[in-house]
């Protein structure tokens, strides 16, 4: 005789994790396009870390921004064509593609921060910063479970 295991995912925290995600998503490329930004999530994200360390490579800007190698190198090439990033392939090692921001890339950067500070200051109302911080905690531990035997980050 087998048992059947019930099983609500419904009544978990994931549902809520991946709804609020993508309201998030939508929220900040809503917000992009009202400022006439052609940037997705993604880019941002990019353009941050170049901003923070330019010249970075390419698999370590993949590290940072969780994405694949070929995921990444599809990105970068939006990028370049768009004019935000320069690629230059290191003398040291041919096989290695340093990744610099461009002026360009800095001004479109700089727009990005109001725009994040809007929706944080959304997101974050009527919430205590102990409510905040206790969720950072939780959300800590969800990721620590979920990746501990793993190597996902």
């Amino acid at each position: 005789m087998k048992v059947e295991v019930k099983v609500d995912f419904e009544d978990s925290i994931a549902p809520w994790l991946g709804k609020t995600v993508k309201i998030l998503d939508y929220f900040l490329q809503e917000e992009m396009v009202k400022h006439e930004l052609d940037l997705s999530k993604e880019q941002m994200i990019v353009l941050k870390k170049l901003h923070e360390q330019d010249g970075r490579n390419q698999n370590e800007l993949a590290f940072l921004t969780l994405r694949n190698k070929s995921s990444l190198t599809r990105l970068i090439s939006k990028m370049e064509t768009k004019g935000y990033i320069i690629r230059e392939q290191s003398e040291e090692d041919r096989r290695v593609n340093h990744v610099y921001i461009t002026e360009l890339g800095r001004e479109t950067y700089q727009k990005t921060r109001p725009i994040i500070q809007q929706m944080i200051s959304t997101m974050e109302r009527h919430i205590t910063s102990e409510e905040i911080d206790q969720m950072i905690s939780t959300l800590q531990k969800i990721q620590y479970n979920l990746t501990s035997q793993k190597a996902y980050l």
